[in-house]
């Protein structure tokens, strides 16, 4: 469970659930819940790792957080499990951006251009534990049959440690190619003066779109390929003057990978595909309306 009250982000949630919602999907509807309660309630999910049904019973248990919510009465597992059926991706995208926007507003004087990292990171399907897992390689010495994973990909902000933009898929995956996407919808967000990527993300093409497009400044480290290859262009200026002292900055998006799964969930819930990348761009919104809960520990970046 978070460290943090769910009041105070409850309320958070509600401000930004009703700055990119309308109350109702259709005037035809049953008027019980607003669109606003339903997002806000998914958000506390994530936050506090719940199931559908575990909301339900936290819900009708805790009166503060239905009022606070502005519920007159508690919903039912399926109307939320409905509603995130019904939840977009740009939905989603507009409420992280929301949050971005009050963030970046709390932001300190000085630093107009922000400097961005782009990495991935893989999010369990189930609930299994890690000491199951441990347990069963010590006796079988074998892993879990796992073929497939949820891998998140993220645009985080380094000076503030928030969520810019992201994207969920199934694993393993190249995402090479989908940087300038990420990138693009991060750079919709707030101006972008430097990213930071693994060589995974090495590619002339990635450069090329961040330094002509954007204008920022790009470090990716050329690794892929064999070293007897014959680099041009931006990769090679890389492989023989690599700005080391710069790219050290990219490890803090491994700091924002462990605050998530530390402080709100390791995992994706879902039985399928869809709803598991549902749960993912929930988990990344729900934490950049946890760092909007604590902006004020954050203005000294």
């Amino acid at each position: 469970m978070a460290e943090v009250g769910l009041l105070p982000f409850a309320r958070i949630a509600l401000q930004v659930s009703r700055a990119v919602l309308p109350r109702y999907r259709s005037r035809f509807s049953k008027h019980q819940f607003t669109q606003p309660q339903l997002l806000a309630i998914l958000c506390l999910m994530r936050y506090e790792d719940w199931t559908f049904r575990e909301a339900e019973v936290r819900l009708g248990e805790h009166r503060e957080l239905r009022q606070s919510l502005g519920l007159i009465s508690v919903p039912d597992f399926t109307t939320l499990y409905r509603f995130l059926q019904r939840l977009n991706d740009q939905t989603i995208d507009r409420a992280v951006g929301e949050t971005v926007r009050r963030l970046r507003g709390s932001l300190r004087r000085g630093r107009k251009r922000a400097r961005v990292a782009v990495d991935a990171t893989g999010l369990a399907q189930g609930a299994v534990s890690t000491f199951f897992v441990r347990r069963m390689h010590h006796h079988g010495q074998k892993p879990l049959p796992w073929r497939h994973w949820l891998k998140w990909v993220v645009v985080a902000d380094l000076d503030q440690k928030f969520l810019l933009s992201q994207i969920a898929r199934r694993g393993p995956w190249n995402d090479c190619a989908n940087l300038p996407a990420v990138v693009e919808t991060a750079s919709q967000q707030t101006p972008i003066g430097l990213v930071l990527a693994d060589a995974e993300f090495d590619s002339e093409r990635n450069h090329t779109y961040i330094r002509k497009k954007l204008g920022a400044q790009s470090v990716i480290p050329a690794k892929r390929g064999k070293k007897t290859w014959r680099l041009r262009g931006v990769r090679a200026e890389m492989r023989r003057a690599f700005p080391q002292r710069i790219y050290r900055r990219r490890a803090l998006i491994e700091s924002v990978f462990s605050s998530v799964k530390r402080k709100l969930s390791a995992r994706a819930p879902g039985r399928s595909l869809r709803t598991q990348m549902r749960q993912a761009l929930l988990l990344g919104l729900s934490f950049n309306l946890y760092r909007l809960r604590h902006r004020h520990l954050f203005l000294s970046y």
